[in-house]
């Protein structure tokens, strides 16, 4: 779900990003995802840390939650 509530599909079927850092962490997990053996939470965290490094309305004050 995004931030209003909309259901959210990825285009690939397999990565999606929400939020204003959301175009930057989806361009790096998919990138990651294409040319590094990463477990799902690194491939989470690393992509944030590209989109923090990029946007100035993200930062890389990061919590992850896994269900």
């Amino acid at each position: 779900l995004s931030g209003t509530g909309d259901v959210v599909e990825p285009e690939d079927g397999k990565i999606a990003a929400i939020g204003s850092g959301g175009n930057y962490a989806i361009s790096a997990a998919r990138a990651l995802d294409r040319h590094a053996n990463l477990t799902p939470k690194e491939l989470v965290q690393k992509s944030l840390e590209v989109a923090g490094d990029i946007c100035i309305y993200t930062n890389k004050n990061i919590k992850l939650l896994e269900l």
